[in-house]
């Protein structure tokens, strides 16, 4: 599985704890089914679930006329796999991050989402 896909399938599976009480192991497997467990879509998944607190002060930092709470889940989970990419994951250029995560709102959000997502991670990185 490329980088492309386990984000993909990460954001289903974020998207998925963001609706029920799940450890994040468990998600990924009853996702996955007989799938094998791809390694950068485990560390999406947990390590977006582990700092989650931390990158939603984050995002919601950098928010005009906006809550986090407001936001659609899609938007907030795509959101939540950039800022985790860009503040840990060192081999993820940024550019790649943000490309990846507009991409993701381009197919799964609205037609305002990537332009959306794209400003807050412009506000992010600056």
């Amino acid at each position: 599985m490329n980088r492309h896909a386990a984000r993909e399938k990460a954001l289903q599976i974020l998207f998925q704890l963001d609706m029920n009480d799940k450890h994040p192991e468990q998600a990924i497997k009853d996702y996955l089914e007989s799938l094998e467990i791809d390694p950068y879509l485990q560390v999406l998944v947990e390590g977006v679930s582990e700092h989650k607190n931390t990158i939603d002060d984050t995002i919601a930092n950098h928010l005009e006329n906006w809550t986090i709470d407001r936001i659609a889940s899609v938007e907030r989970t795509i959101l939540r796999i950039a800022v985790y990419e860009l503040s840990w994951q060192d081999d993820v250029p940024q550019n790649a991050a943000i490309n990846e995560a507009v991409e993701l709102a381009h197919k799964y959000g609205d037609d305002k989402s990537g332009k959306f997502v794209n400003g807050v991670l412009a506000n992010i990185i600056v």
